[in-house]
């Protein structure tokens, strides 16, 4: 019998009237009477951070996510009051705090709402798991839109969707399917042409609603820990994601070689296959840099061993390969095979690394080897361990990258499809559940694969993938979009999913073309090829189970088109290139939704096929069966038909004609398009002039070129090459002018130069003010080509 107990805690708890505030310099901090508290860090003029506790205390302030290299200060910060709020200002927002119910909004500095709480922070006891549910609600302003938020295989505006944050091993995961492989707890918020984003840092399971349940209110949640979220204010998107990405930090510029065409299969063995594969990729002059090995190259399935039936002397075969071009990548899953002959599983046991259960027995789960335990990679010590466990793979061996699969983290024969809650982590000192674990943990089995392939590929860059990531996974290598399905709506999903991730400041991040399971048929791979090459990642990947997948397995027309589309990505490759250093040092995408690329445009807020590429191409793949053509939109501007060099202005929808062997491509207009010759693999030849594509436009437009030793370190001692370009058009005249940052000096000497849509005949050229025939740059009146030094500040083509 339960007599005389008080009840106010069950239910949702509510800040009342604030009763106390200080301010330490850039800290705000507000306690009510019923004491929660509010702590507010003005990390920059344009970002705030609002953290929330409960019982009058802050949990200790430790995150996976936040990069120590994050950039903060700001210009100005003004503390105010009025009868019934607080105000914060900076020089580009206004944060009023409601001094009865700690509630928010948030102005720009003209006054313009742009953030505004509902409910605002509130809270429940869990008293099922421990801790609470910290919950914030918030206004959904006029035709505000949602973009963002990882891999979530759905249409890229979220506005109606309710999505969760839980990494799940999804084997042919469907459209709309939810939780996938990954947790970016992390969205924009567009309205009123503004742009804002908000990041929950928070590693439990959390819960984003954005007016699904109630239509005019966007809420997230989550099933422990802190409310503790960063408001990010644009106004432009392209604000927003790199303001993001700084906070969670940048991504190395990856090897060039990484960025090339990648060829893998589960699985690939034995050797004489894998030599097989390499072989007639050579034979066939399509160009390929990297093959793959899963799990059959392993010993029973044991990570760092090697199947010596079938890889007898894997660094004799490594070394062949690379002399070849091919560089050699493996699969490394979490699982360490309970084994007491396996000297990976010894000195595991030996220094208690492995995963525990709450009442103290280590954490069994069964995968690939049978069962197995798991490395605790939030214990700097494992992951210390784990980084030298490469040195035989890297230094030894010789291969070139390292792929982490499994590692959301996954387990068979179990409903959950992952550990338990009461297993228990050290989080880097601060012991926890895998409740709290869970949606970092293969972002820091990254981390630490990341740590020792950096450290045994030196002087070279290392080259990781990872499976599961959270916020910040970034900052130690690519992704891809996991085990998808050879199906037409996969293709669909496989282009918004690496359009929602380069959103999400995970640019480096593809799908597996022509799809995991089931076998594509002809004009499904065709099609697939022709999106995956255009993705930042560009990986062929099959189940053997299901059939051959390589470009020859199909017919003839099918293996030319293939090699088509992939020879243009390799002379694509000082662009692509340009758009990884923007990445790696900007946080610019790059790919970019059609929403990011022009948000002022409300026909972009909704369409999810086309997309930037880079910052000078429009790419609209052709996602349904029996196409000869499509409709797409083509925003607002002037464009060239890539194919046919036809002019059109954007700014309206339109059909597009394009057989199997082509797809809808546009330059911008003014852009300078950098192309390398075909290469079989990267660093096949010396580049001896390099190509430019000119793109005539009457008016202004900047273009980049990026280059350096396309492996290695010296680009962070400024050894590299920033060509910036300025373009200047009129209906009689062309200009454009050069300047280069950077000591790196570039195998070539010359440009090769050709103007597509010049509107006159050119009788003159002037450079650098000094005029030169037309015979001595070689030049071809018909075509507009020509060769000049690539160290010219001015060319002048005068009518």
């Amino acid at each position: 019998m339960i007599t005389n107990t008080e009840l106010h805690e069950l239910g949702n708890q509510f800040p009342n009237h604030v009763v106390s505030f200080e301010q330490d310099v850039d800290r705000l901090y507000f306690k009510t009477a019923n004491k929660i508290v509010l702590e507010l860090t003005i990390l920059r003029d344009s970002v705030l951070r609002f953290r929330y506790g409960v019982r009058g205390q802050l949990q200790p302030d430790f995150s996976y996510a936040i990069s120590e290299t994050a950039i903060r200060g700001y210009n100005h910060l003004e503390i105010s009051e009025e009868v019934d709020n607080y105000i914060i200002t900076t020089t580009k927002l206004v944060c009023k705090i409601d001094k009865y119910n700690l509630k928010s909004k948030i102005y720009d500095t003209k006054g313009k709402l742009i953030n505004e709480d509902e409910l605002g922070f509130h809270y429940e006891e869990f008293y099922d798991k421990g801790g609470s549910i910290v919950k914030m609600s918030k206004f959904s302003q006029d035709r505000e839109a949602y973009y963002g938020a990882g891999d979530k295989p759905t249409i890229t505006n979220l506005r109606g969707k309710r999505i969760q944050n839980w990494p799940t091993d999804q084997y042919a995961f469907s459209k709309d399917q939810d939780p996938i492989y990954k947790a970016v707890p992390f969205y924009i918020g567009l309205h009123h042409e503004n742009a804002y984003g908000i990041f929950f840092d928070n590693s439990f399971r959390s819960f984003f609603d954005f007016c699904h349940e109630r239509h005019n209110v966007t809420s997230f949640w989550a099933q422990g820990g802190e409310m503790n979220y960063y408001f990010i204010y644009g106004p432009e998107m392209e604000n927003v994601v790199s303001s993001y990405t700084d906070l969670t930090g940048y991504g190395e510029v990856p090897p060039l070689w990484s960025l090339g065409y990648h060829q893998c299969k589960w699985s690939y063995y034995p050797e004489s296959q894998v030599k097989k594969i390499a072989k007639k990729f050579r034979e066939l002059k399509i160009p390929c840099d990297g093959i793959y090995l899963d799990i059959d190259y392993m010993d029973g399935f044991r990570c760092f061993t090697w199947n010596k039936d079938y890889f007898p002397d894997p660094k004799r075969m490594v070394k062949e390969l690379s002399e070849d071009g091919f560089k050699t990548v493996v699969i490394i899953d979490p699982g360490i095979k309970i084994d007491e002959d396996y000297s990976i599983y010894q000195e595991g046991i030996e220094n208690d690394y492995f995963c525990k259960r709450a009442d103290g027995p280590l954490m069994i789960g069964k995968v690939w080897p049978g069962e197995c335990h798991f490395p605790d990679y939030t214990n700097p010590k494992v992951r210390e361990w784990w980084a030298t466990l490469f040195k035989e793979l890297i230094s030894d061996i010789g291969v070139k990258g390292v792929w982490n699969d499994m590692n959301e983290p996954a387990v068979m024969e179990v409903p959950t499809k992952t550990f338990p809650d009461d297993v228990r982590h050290d989080y880097d000192g601060h012991p926890c559940s895998h409740r709290k674990a869970h949606n970092v943990y293969g972002t820091q089995m990254a981390r630490a694969t990341y740590e020792g392939v950096k450290k045994y590929s030196y002087p070279k860059r290392p080259f990781v993938i990872t499976r599961s990531a959270f916020s910040g996974a970034q900052r130690y290598g690519s992704s891809w979009t996991g085990d998808n399905v050879a199906t037409w709506e996969h293709l669909w999903i496989a282009n918004v999913q690496v359009q929602r991730m380069c959103l999400s400041g995970m640019s480096f991040t593809g799908s597996d073309i022509g799809g995991f399971a089931e076998q594509p048929h002809d004009e499904l791979f065709i099609r697939w090829i022709q999106l995956g090459v255009f993705h930042p990642f560009c990986r062929v990947h099959s189940s053997g189970h299901h059939g051959d997948q390589e470009p020859w397995s199909f017919d003839n027309e099918v293996t030319d088109i293939t090699r088509k589309f992939i020879e243009l990505r390799y002379t694509l490759l000082p662009y692509l290139y340009t758009a990884f250093y923007k990445y790696s040092s900007e946080g610019r995408p790059v790919l970019k939704s059609l929403v990011y690329f022009d948000q002022h445009d409300p026909q972009t807020h909704h369409r999810n096929d086309e997309f930037i590429f880079g910052e000078k191409m429009l790419i609209c793949p052709i996602l349904s069966p029996n196409s000869k053509g499509r409709r797409l939109y083509v925003p607002r501007g002037e464009w060239y038909n890539f194919w046919d060099n036809s002019f059109l202005t954007g700014g309206r929808e339109m059909w597009v004609d394009c057989d199997i062997d082509t797809m809808p491509i546009f330059v911008k207009a003014g852009a300078i398009i950098p192309r390398y010759p075909v290469q079989q693999y990267v660093g096949e030849i010396e580049i001896e002039e390099l190509k430019l594509d000119v793109y005539y436009k009457n008016g202004v437009e900047v273009s980049n070129i990026y280059e350096d030793a396309q492996d290695g370190y010296d680009y962070q001692k400024g050894r590299y090459s920033l060509r910036n370009f300025k373009l200047r058009g009129t209906k009689d005249e062309l200009i454009i002018n050069q300047h280069k940052l950077g000591k790196f000096n570039t195998s070539y000497h010359s440009f090769r130069i050709h103007i597509l849509g010049l509107p006159f005949e050119v009788n003159e050229v002037e450079i650098d003010n000094v005029t030169v025939s037309l015979n001595e740059l070689e030049f071809d009146k018909e075509s507009h080509t020509f060769k000049v030094t690539k160290d010219f500040s001015e060319i002048h083509f005068k009518s």
